[in-house]
Protein backbone atom coordinates (compact mmCIF):
# COMPACT_ATOMS: atom_id res chain seq x y z
CA UNK A 1 0.00 0.00 0.00
CA UNK A 2 1.53 3.31 -1.01
CA UNK A 3 1.92 6.25 1.35
CA UNK A 4 -0.93 8.31 -0.13
CA UNK A 5 -3.45 5.50 0.18
CA UNK A 6 -2.29 4.90 3.76
CA UNK A 7 -2.77 8.63 4.42
CA UNK A 8 -6.34 8.55 3.04
CA UNK A 9 -7.16 5.46 5.09
CA UNK A 10 -5.79 7.08 8.25
CA UNK A 11 -7.76 10.25 7.55
CA UNK A 12 -10.92 8.20 6.99
CA UNK A 13 -10.49 6.40 10.30
CA UNK A 14 -9.77 9.68 12.12
CA UNK A 15 -12.90 11.21 10.60
CA UNK A 16 -14.99 8.20 11.58
CA UNK A 17 -13.72 8.29 15.16
CA UNK A 18 -14.18 12.07 15.44
CA UNK A 19 -17.64 11.83 13.90
CA UNK A 20 -18.68 9.13 16.37
CA UNK A 21 -17.35 11.15 19.31
CA UNK A 22 -19.26 14.24 18.19
CA UNK A 23 -22.48 12.30 17.65
CA UNK A 24 -22.16 10.63 21.06
CA UNK A 25 -21.59 13.97 22.80
CA UNK A 26 -24.55 15.42 20.93
CA UNK A 27 -26.77 12.43 21.71
CA UNK A 28 -25.95 12.73 25.41
CA UNK A 29 -27.26 16.31 25.37
CA UNK A 30 -30.50 15.61 23.48
CA UNK A 31 -33.80 15.70 25.33
CA UNK A 32 -35.74 12.52 25.97
CA UNK A 33 -37.95 13.02 22.93
CA UNK A 34 -38.79 11.34 19.67
CA UNK A 35 -39.98 12.19 16.19
CA UNK A 36 -40.03 15.83 15.18
CA UNK A 37 -38.93 17.08 18.60
CA UNK A 38 -35.83 14.88 18.50
CA UNK A 39 -35.05 15.92 14.92
CA UNK A 40 -35.34 19.62 15.79
CA UNK A 41 -33.19 19.21 18.89
CA UNK A 42 -30.59 17.37 16.80
CA UNK A 43 -30.51 20.21 14.28
CA UNK A 44 -29.81 22.66 17.12
CA UNK A 45 -26.98 20.60 18.59
CA UNK A 46 -23.52 21.78 17.63
CA UNK A 47 -22.10 18.34 18.41
CA UNK A 48 -24.58 16.55 16.16
CA UNK A 49 -24.02 19.04 13.36
CA UNK A 50 -20.24 18.69 13.72
CA UNK A 51 -20.56 14.90 13.56
CA UNK A 52 -22.67 15.14 10.41
CA UNK A 53 -20.22 17.59 8.80
CA UNK A 54 -17.33 15.24 9.53
CA UNK A 55 -19.22 12.38 7.90
CA UNK A 56 -19.88 14.50 4.81
CA UNK A 57 -16.14 15.14 4.55
CA UNK A 58 -15.49 11.43 5.05
CA UNK A 59 -17.69 10.58 2.07
CA UNK A 60 -15.25 12.40 -0.21
CA UNK A 61 -12.26 10.78 1.48
CA UNK A 62 -13.90 7.38 1.05
CA UNK A 63 -14.55 8.08 -2.64
CA UNK A 64 -10.85 8.90 -3.06
CA UNK A 65 -9.96 5.57 -1.45
CA UNK A 66 -12.43 3.62 -3.59
CA UNK A 67 -10.99 5.18 -6.73
CA UNK A 68 -7.63 3.58 -5.89
CA UNK A 69 -8.33 0.41 -3.91
CA UNK A 70 -10.68 -2.55 -4.49
CA UNK A 71 -13.67 -2.51 -2.14
CA UNK A 72 -12.75 -6.03 -0.95
CA UNK A 73 -9.60 -4.51 0.55
CA UNK A 74 -10.80 -1.00 1.39
CA UNK A 75 -13.77 -2.01 3.52
CA UNK A 76 -11.87 -4.37 5.85
CA UNK A 77 -9.07 -1.81 6.28
CA UNK A 78 -11.66 0.84 7.15
CA UNK A 79 -12.70 -1.46 10.00
CA UNK A 80 -9.78 -0.02 11.95
CA UNK A 81 -12.41 2.41 13.17
CA UNK A 82 -13.53 -0.33 15.60
CA UNK A 83 -10.23 -0.05 17.43
CA UNK A 84 -10.18 3.75 17.11
CA UNK A 85 -13.70 4.21 18.46
CA UNK A 86 -13.07 1.76 21.31
CA UNK A 87 -9.88 3.59 22.25
CA UNK A 88 -11.46 7.04 21.94
CA UNK A 89 -14.53 6.06 23.95
CA UNK A 90 -12.25 4.95 26.77
CA UNK A 91 -9.82 7.88 26.62
CA UNK A 92 -12.02 10.80 25.58
CA UNK A 93 -15.47 9.82 26.84
CA UNK A 94 -14.14 7.95 29.90
CA UNK A 95 -16.38 5.00 29.10
CA UNK A 96 -15.65 1.67 30.71
CA UNK A 97 -14.31 -0.77 28.12
CA UNK A 98 -14.11 -4.35 29.33
CA UNK A 99 -11.45 -6.87 28.35
CA UNK A 100 -13.78 -8.71 25.96
CA UNK A 101 -14.29 -5.47 23.98
CA UNK A 102 -10.53 -4.88 23.79
CA UNK A 103 -9.97 -8.44 22.60
CA UNK A 104 -12.65 -8.04 19.93
CA UNK A 105 -11.17 -4.77 18.69
CA UNK A 106 -7.70 -6.37 18.65
CA UNK A 107 -8.93 -9.37 16.64
CA UNK A 108 -10.58 -7.07 14.10
CA UNK A 109 -7.29 -5.16 13.83
CA UNK A 110 -5.42 -8.43 13.23
CA UNK A 111 -7.83 -9.21 10.40
CA UNK A 112 -7.24 -5.77 8.93
CA UNK A 113 -3.49 -6.39 8.92
CA UNK A 114 -3.99 -9.67 7.06
CA UNK A 115 -6.25 -8.06 4.45
CA UNK A 116 -4.02 -4.98 4.05
CA UNK A 117 -1.02 -7.17 3.27
CA UNK A 118 -2.86 -8.63 0.29
CA UNK A 119 -2.87 -5.20 -1.39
Amino acid sequence: MNAWIAFWFALSVVCDVAGQLCLKRGADELPDASGVALALASLRSGWVLAGCAIYVAEIFIWLRILAEVPLSIAFPVASLNFLGVTLASALVLKERVVLRQWIGAFLITCGVVVVAHTA
